[in-house]
């Protein structure tokens, strides 16, 4: 008899956010959390990570973000204008 398999890690994701009773759209956000999180590294599983993964995904995120931030045309300026009229 062979022996079960232990569940790949976005399905043991799944099955703890479901014994939690989380709504199904908190599960397919935190599904993706951690497919970028993966990816990220290059396809490694977060068991061989620590706090120095974390904290770089962390940064790549942030700087990601500021980025998008940086990148947006501001409406302030035309707003105001027209405010002033």
């Amino acid at each position: 008899m062979p022996m079960p398999t232990k569940p790949k890690l976005l399905e043991q994701v799944r099955q703890r956010i479901r014994t939690k009773h989380d709504s199904i759209r908190t599960e397919e956000t935190y599904v993706q959390w951690v497919k970028r999180f993966v990816l990220f590294h290059q396809k490694r599983h977060p068991a061989e990570m620590g706090g120095k993964e974390i904290s770089a995904y962390l940064n790549h995120l942030s700087l990601k973000q500021n980025d998008s931030l940086n990148a947006e045309p501001s409406a302030a300026p035309s707003y105001f204008s027209t405010v002033k009229s």
